[in-house]
């Protein structure tokens, strides 16, 4: 691949090295301008990051398509979470928000499950009615999204302050060991849970090379590099970003998990874009792998590295989802488990989640 086609490639992430540079020398002007300028410059910076993302997707969904399921989206929620984990170390330490951290993890389940699933399920069974999927995935996705939030995230109600360490530390070794035999199992003896066998599709005789044939020619190395390039980009672009939205929210009334929610739809960006495309193919098993698999490592990954900055930093921060937050995670995983229990969705299903979706929204609007 030469050099000059990689970089057309990889504009968005050029846009994004400019954006560096520009903030770096502009951010004391734009500080001091107010907060007008504050927020326009952050929600700059945040279409820049996405574009960014965009491109560290694509090169995760070109290392999946060489691996495979299901290696292939375990590289593509691994590359979304290692930029929201990166973006919220970022912002926690920039921001004095103690639920900052529970508001993502909280956003982002919301989004991926009730968003991403409840779109893709409603567009792809609009397309092609009842869309076939591994059962099993779903089952072990569900359960173990449960036991990661309720243990980091509802338990922790009870926990008196005087011993958070004790339970933080707990709750790092719980994390750490529930993922380790997930990924045992995923990519061991039962990755057969999380891959469908799709009907082979004959292609058209043109001599057009399918999509992924291209996507074949880019070596792994370069991809890697852009993934690892990508990321450190977006380090730097969401520390200015994070300073922007501080100052340009302060005193505005801003909802208190809008933050949140940003950095939730960072990161989600690439991937609602990789479901709907897999849903419109019909191939509904790679939607169910990204949004329940991008749900489970957001709690499963991002407790463990958040809660081990509050250890060292000896500032707790406040884990215990609110009453209404604990209730719309409640519904959001029982609907899973009664619509993802017979291997095929359908645009009812869909919708179903959509709507929850729609009440995160309103919920968060209306400051809840």
């Amino acid at each position: 691949m030469s050099w000059l086609r990689l970089l057309k490639q990889e504009r968005f992430l050029i846009v994004a090295v400019i954006g560096c540079f520009v903030a770096y020398g502009t951010e004391h002007e734009i500080l001091h301008a107010g907060k007008t300028a504050s927020i326009i410059a952050a929600a700059v910076l945040i279409g820049v990051i996405i574009l960014a993302s965009t491109r560290v997707a694509h090169h995760a969904e070109v290392l999946a398509h060489k691996v495979g399921d299901p290696y292939g989206t375990m590289i593509l929620t691994l590359s979304a979470v290692a930029v929201e984990v990166l973006i919220l170390a970022i912002m926690m330490s920039n921001s004095n928000s103690p639920t900052l951290v529970r508001d993502t993890i909280y956003s982002a389940v919301m989004l991926d499950i009730n968003g991403i699933l409840g779109l893709a399920a409603l567009l792809g069974g609009l397309r092609h009615g009842e869309q076939p999927y591994n059962d099993d995935s779903s089952r072990t996705y569900s359960v173990m999204i449960l036991t990661a939030m309720g243990i980091s995230m509802i338990v922790p109600e009870f926990i008196p302050m005087d011993r958070w360490h004790y339970y933080s530390a707990f709750t790092i070794c719980a994390m750490i060991a529930l993922y380790a035999v997930f990924l045992k199992m995923q990519v061991g003896p039962h990755s057969y849970f999380f891959s469908y066998s799709y009907p082979r599709v004959a292609r058209p005789a043109t001599g057009t090379p399918a999509p992924h044939d291209e996507a074949e020619e880019e070596p792994a190395a370069i991809s890697i590099g852009v993934i690892l390039f990508g990321v450190l980009v977006i380090g730097f672009l969401a520390e200015f970003m994070s300073a922007f939205m501080d100052t340009g929210l302060e005193g505005a009334g801003a909802p208190p998990a809008l933050m949140a929610v940003v950095v939730a739809t960072i990161s989600a960006a690439p991937e609602i874009l990789t479901a709907l495309r897999a849903a419109l193919k019909n191939r509904m098993q790679s939607v169910v792998n990204i949004a329940m698999g991008a749900s489970l490592s957001t709690v499963i990954l991002t407790v463990p590295v958040m809660e081990s900055i509050a250890l060292y930093s000896g500032q707790p921060f406040v884990m215990a989802m609110t009453p209404v937050q604990t209730v719309m995670v409640a519904i959001t995983l029982i609907v899973a488990a009664i619509n993802l229990n017979d291997g095929q969705t359908n645009a009812i299903e869909g919708m179903t989640h959509f709507v929850l979706f729609a009440t995160f929204v309103m919920l968060t609007l209306l400051g809840l």
